[in-house]
């Protein structure tokens, strides 16, 4: 029993010691695959452009206030009315002002009949006076006195002017063709305009040519400029995108809890009356644009094929160049010098050294290794595993 049981121990540590051999041979790992991402020379449109938030509201908007107190006797509009230039949008109570009016033509009267006096006094001097019969003081009095009484009638002329234009300020008008977007009293209310005038009303001129005043931040107001695209959306429609321009650069900075932004105006047609005044824009201003060139992902200009990742029968063929990119054709890496113009960091013009079409490389992948390993795959600058069956240091060899 005892034979048996020795036996069996041996063979255990036959079997263990063979699993252990295999795995030290071995290195613990399946075998190793790599792949190769690509793509195609293509026309693309490149574009950088920053984002903001700004609020739409009307090109053209007046507010409509009163110069005369008074109390609010009729109003003609509401929200929403549409309104003409000219039209009597509200009247204020026109009693006292009426009254006013008739103080001042009255003490008008008044005055012409002082003055009608005084020139008849005038003439009786003067003709006296040229006699002799009367002094030089009493003429030069009587003179004062016709000279006072014609400025005062011309004072009461203005007076009763004035008061005329006061009462033609109670039937208060729109300026302006458009549509009422608030109303701030109500008929029976008192406005004073003692101090400021009182705000009455709010009228957009048209609603169809709207505007965003965007808030942008100092880091990139120096990439804006006048004529730029931009493209926006608000809450209200999110699934709409609106287009407009960059109308202007406004030079006046504001500071915000140490942040500092300009306005910057972006026109915003609205034929279809969607956009609201006050509605919050979420803006893009592309800042630069270039459409239909033919670009790659700037990543396959930092692409470098090396000894570790070739496979069996392949080889690299490098060429000198600042700029290149690689293809992989019949078992060969091969490099082709290109010339590159704009980026935007993602994908860069190539404006020389490749066709229209080629299939390019832009990064490797290795699957089937130990987890560390193909953590690193992706990574261009990490070390490469390499395989046995490849000779040589140099990671650019020619073949």
């Amino acid at each position: 029993m005892k034979k048996i049981d020795k036996k069996v121990w041996i063979a255990l540590c036959v079997v263990v010691v063979a699993i252990i051999s295999y795995f030290l041979l071995s290195g613990g790992k399946k075998e190793e695959k790599i792949s190769f991402d690509t793509v195609k020379v293509e026309k693309t449109d490149i574009h950088t452009s920053i984002t903001a938030t700004g609020t739409i509201e009307p090109v053209t908007s007046v507010t409509v206030g009163t110069q005369v107190s008074g109390i609010v006797s009729k109003l003609y509009v509401d929200y929403n009315s549409v309104v003409k230039k000219g039209q009597v949008i509200a009247e204020l109570d026109r009693t006292n002002l009426i009254s006013e009016l008739n103080t001042a033509k009255a003490n008008l009267t008044s005055s012409e009949s002082t003055l009608a006096y005084e020139k008849a006094n005038y003439n009786r001097y003067k003709t006296l006076y040229d006699k002799g019969l009367v002094s030089a003081d009493e003429y030069e009095s009587a003179l004062l006195s016709f000279r006072k009484a014609k400025e005062d009638v011309n004072s009461k002329h203005e007076s009763v002017k004035k008061a005329q234009t006061n009462l033609g300020y109670a039937t208060i008008t729109s300026p302006i063709d458009g549509v009422v977007l608030s109303k701030s009293v109500e008929e029976g209310q008192t406005v004073a305009a003692s101090f400021n005038t009182p705000e009455l009303f709010s009228i957009a001129q048209d609603l169809t040519d709207m505007r965003v005043i965007a808030d942008i931040d100092e880091a990139d107001i120096g990439g804006v400029k006048e004529g730029q695209r931009v493209s926006f959306t608000v809450d209200a429609f999110p699934e709409d995108h609106f287009e407009g321009q960059v109308t202007q650069v406004r030079q006046q900075a504001t500071t915000e809890s140490n942040v500092v932004t300009y306005e910057v105006v972006i026109s915003a047609p609205n034929n279809d009356l969607k956009l609201k005044p006050g509605l919050t824009a979420n803006v893009t201003i592309y800042t630069f644009e270039k459409n239909d060139v033919m670009a790659v992902p700037t990543k396959a200009l930092r692409f470098i094929p090396t000894e570790a990742i070739l496979e069996k029968g392949q080889t690299i063929n490098d060429c000198e160049g600042d700029h290149k990119l690689w293809t992989l054709e019949d078992n060969v890496f091969k490099a082709h010098k290109v010339e590159v113009g704009t980026s935007n960091g993602i994908m860069t013009e190539i404006t020389a050294g490749i066709s229209e079409g080629t299939v390019i490389l832009t990064d490797f992948n290795i699957s089937g290794g130990a987890p560390e390993q193909n953590q690193q795959a992706g990574n261009p600058f990490m070390p490469r595993p390499r395989n046995n069956n490849k000779n040589g240091n140099n990671n650019n060899q020619r073949r």
